[in-house]
């Protein structure tokens, strides 16, 4: 099995990267006790292929495209600018194929700097991921940047909200 880690931020090596990290890692280790398979990981941080993106760079597209085709689950992580993700990650998944994302598993996640953009991840995120074929969670997660630090907790915590979706889809 494979999980790929797609980090949405502009920023190479963001406070989002982290979080993402994080996020694969909790993942991870759940779906390892679940199914006793060894999971593999890749991680796409976007802000390394926005020049090649905006250039339509097929060569590096497709290439994206065939790791994200070789995963089995799919962390999304972005930031939260003007109420929603990023123009970056758009971009990218602007130019996956229908249905690119036809039977995997993804997980949604968005940090941002106030509550009043939580449902950036439910109203903005998921439906696009869903219209690319996307399984997701039965909510994506949405953590404030300062809350951080804490990471590791708040992703324990929200694989177990999701565990017995993850039972069911796994």
């Amino acid at each position: 099995m494979h999980i790929t880690t797609i980090i949405g931020n502009p920023k190479a090596r963001s406070k989002t990267y982290t979080f993402a990290s994080e996020a694969t890692q909790a993942i991870t280790h759940y779906v390892e006790q679940l199914t006793d398979e060894e999971i593999t990981h890749h991680v796409i941080d976007l802000a390394d292929y926005g020049v090649a993106l905006v250039q339509w760079d097929q060569e590096v597209i497709n290439t994206l495209i065939e790791q994200i085709n070789a995963s089995t689950y799919i962390v999304i992580a972005s930031p939260t600018y003007k109420a929603t993700y990023t123009g970056l990650l758009k971009l990218m998944l602007d130019l996956l194929p229908m249905n690119a994302l036809q039977g995997k598993l993804v997980f949604p996640l968005m940090v941002g700097a106030g509550y009043q953009h939580q449902l950036a991840v439910e109203l903005h995120l998921k439906p696009v991921l869903a219209e690319l074929g996307a399984i997701t969670t039965s909510r994506g997660l949405y953590v404030l940047d300062s809350q951080l630090e804490q990471c590791e907790g708040i992703m324990i915590e929200w694989v177990q909200h999701n565990s017995s979706v993850l039972k069911s889809l796994l």
